[in-house]
């Protein structure tokens, strides 16, 4: 049965357009058309009330949600509830994210995932390995007893991977570029995060495979006049993706914005960095024996130590409109076709147009959830 999404201002690759239909058919977007179409007058109309319909937000790093962290409990149960607990803000597709830990958890993990998405659990892409290969100077939260040095058997481990994609933050001085060139040709989405290295090593990263960069500015080496460190090479290089944590606490708007700026156009994507208030009512969780806390929107450990974030999409998208000044379209994009295109599935997700997953946030004027829809299905 074909469903026409109908009433609604449409996020298109042209930008926004209104007075057309959305057809669904299956998990598919089978194409846009106006209201005197056969296919709309035959389909089964969907009233988006004159809300906005856009592509499904896209998460890179999520590393708990609706009272779960990844790594307590690293299911494909806890991956539902995870995965659940963020639809509710317009998250289609995510990475759940495992913080730095053993080789028998991340083992347990990338099991977990596989297995989230043999069985279809909605909205899982793959898995976003956050660490142990990252450096001490820059721990931020992990725990620096389960750094190690990449080497030739974890890229045996990371190429075992079947099901979505394989992300893996990792610091360059932590490995040699031949590990990092073997975890590419393996498949493996590399970003570089959680890293102390100077501009040379990092270019040279990038020339091995480097795709992106972790939550930029935040636990890596900052930009300066003599040293422009991880972040001048990011903001260099024209064809690397960078995450960004647009919170209010993580980065100061201001910084944001010189970023978004500099960068190549396309290449800036928003990442939530989410712990397990969000989607909660408990603002408390325990990472690796210590309490962490989530007070106005901010998860910190007993000394102050940023703990991740209590950050959702959809907040996401309002605070890059609202507090860096970036247009509403650029933000969901941001949100969405860019987070798609970094993970390689540009050619399925990310857009509202004939051929592509009929994944689709729909915002209210107040950049307010009021439906989901994963795979051509109201969730």
């Amino acid at each position: 049965m074909t469903i026409a999404l109908v009433n609604g201002r449409v996020l298109t690759d042209h930008g926004f357009q209104s007075g057309f239909a959305v057809l669904v058919e299956g998990d598919r977007i089978t194409g846009l058309a106006l209201p005197s179409d056969p296919r709309v007058r035959a389909a089964e109309r969907h009233d988006l009330g004159g809300h906005t319909l856009l592509p499904g937000f896209i998460d890179c790093q999520v590393n708990g949600g609706g009272g779960v962290l990844f790594n307590e409990e690293p299911t494909v149960e806890a991956i539902a509830r995870i995965g659940q607990a963020h639809r509710q803000f317009g998250t289609t597709g995510f990475l759940p994210t495992l913080i730095s830990d053993d080789a028998q958890v991340m083992e347990r993990a990338i099991d977990a995932v596989n297995k989230a998405v043999e069985q279809g659990v909605p909205g899982v892409l793959g898995i976003h390995l956050e660490g142990p290969f990252i450096a001490p100077e820059r721990k931020g939260v992990h725990d620096a007893t389960k750094f190690r040095v990449a080497g030739a058997s974890d890229v045996a481990m990371l190429a075992r991977r079947h099901g979505g994609v394989t992300l893996l933050t990792l610091a360059p001085e932590r490995t040699t570029p031949d590990v990092l060139t073997q975890l590419v040709d393996n498949g493996v989405i590399v970003a570089a995060g959680h890293t102390a290295a100077d501009y040379d090593t990092t270019r040279a990263a990038l020339v091995a495979g480097v795709r992106g960069f972790t939550h930029l500015f935040n636990a890596m080496t900052p930009f300066t006049s003599r040293e422009p460190g991880v972040v001048g090479a990011a903001l260099d290089d024209a064809g690397s993706w960078c995450g960004l944590i647009v919170d209010g606490h993580h980065v100061h708007p201001a910084s944001l914005r010189v970023a978004i700026a500099a960068k190549a156009k396309e290449r800036m994507m928003l990442v939530t960095d989410a712990m397990p208030p969000v989607g909660s009512d408990n603002p408390d969780f325990v990472l690796k024996g210590e309490t962490i806390t989530a007070r106005d929107g901010i998860c910190q450990t007993a000394d102050g130590t940023l703990a991740g974030s209590a950050l959702d999409m959809a907040t996401a998208v309002r605070n890059t409109v609202e507090m860096v000044g970036i247009p509403f379209d650029e933000a969901a994009r941001m949100a969405s076709t860019y987070p798609a295109a970094f993970l390689g599935l540009e050619k399925t997700h990310g857009h509202i147009a004939a051929g592509y997953r009929a994944d689709f946030v729909v915002m209210d004027d107040n950049f307010g959830v009021v439906e989901t829809w994963i795979g051509g299905k109201l969730s």
